[in-house]
């Protein structure tokens, strides 16, 4: 069959009709990778790609990163799930996090360049994926308000992004969530061909150069911009799905869905570059 390809709106590109062993050549990999820089987010319907193909991919892409959780064959591969015959408890309650905007690796020392998610499992029922885009966003701001943001950097940390999900922890759960190092990124993240996007989201909790309220409340305002239905692209998932997307340049997030669910999905990440000062 001949792979199909359609634009969707207000971005992304689906393609259906190919299959797992094709993306495992060149050619396919680098065709990806054009879309991926024009579209910003590369759906795959129904592909079906196996755990060995994915991490083949993923390296024809570029450097995979050591999945956080040892929980798969592959130390490149993450489960994501909620179900507690699948994960252990405290992945589950700390994944409860993904139900809000946020990007992969924003309290690592350079963000993942981009994410693979593939569908093992899906709920019929909830747990749609939504991605927002930052390109479109930063590009839709006013010029005044883009020489203001120029050279603001912003603290993300898991504590910001848990207390989010759950803003009455115990003493326990912030000890832990504080172990994790915060990062410091700037607000406006630059690539070497000049292209722009906000590095906001779940994670943000300070911008070092204003003072804690007026900074937060910038973080807020940039995140309500960002996230308006103009600048979402509402994915609604098939087993066998892949989707890829440039992790810098979109915030994504899982509409809720319920703990016992049988979604299940296997993500790999690529190593990221860093952004241009």
């Amino acid at each position: 069959m001949t792979a199909a390809f359609t634009p969707l709106g207000p971005f992304g590109m689906e393609i259906t009709g190919a299959s797992g062993d094709q993306l495992v050549r060149r050619e396919a990999a680098d065709r990806c990778q054009d879309l991926l820089a024009e579209h910003g987010v590369v759906i795959y319907r129904e592909l079906d790609i196996g755990d060995d193909d994915l991490v083949a991919f993923t390296r024809l892409l570029g450097e995979p990163e050591v999945a956080k959780t040892s929980e798969h064959r592959h130390p490149e591969i993450d489960t994501i799930t909620l179900d507690p015959s699948k994960t252990n408890a405290t992945l589950a309650g700390y994944r409860r996090g993904n139900f809000h905007w946020h990007i992969d690796g924003a309290t690592i020392e350079v963000p993942q360049k981009a994410t693979l998610l593939t569908a093992r499992e899906v709920d019929p029922a909830g747990g749609d994926t939504e991605f927002a885009s930052t390109f479109l966003a930063y590009q839709a701001l006013p010029e005044a308000e883009k020489a203001r943001l120029d050279g603001l950097t912003v603290v993300h940390s898991f504590a910001a992004a848990q207390l989010r999900a759950n803003p009455d922890p115990s003493d326990e759960e912030r000890a832990a969530w504080e172990r994790v190092p915060s990062r410091t990124h700037p607000l406006v993240w630059t690539r070497g061909n000049g292209r722009k996007s906000l590095l906001v989201g779940a994670t943000a909790g300070e911008v070092v150069e204003l003072p804690g309220d007026e900074g937060r409340a910038l973080l807020e305002r940039l995140l309500e911009w960002a996230t308006q239905p103009r600048f979402v692209l509402r994915h609604q998932w098939r087993r066998g799905d892949l989707v890829i997307w440039d992790n810098t340049g979109m915030l994504h997030r899982a509409l809720p869905f319920e703990p016992t669910s049988r979604r299940l999905m296997h993500r790999t990440t690529l190593v990221g570059e860093e952004a241009v000062a």
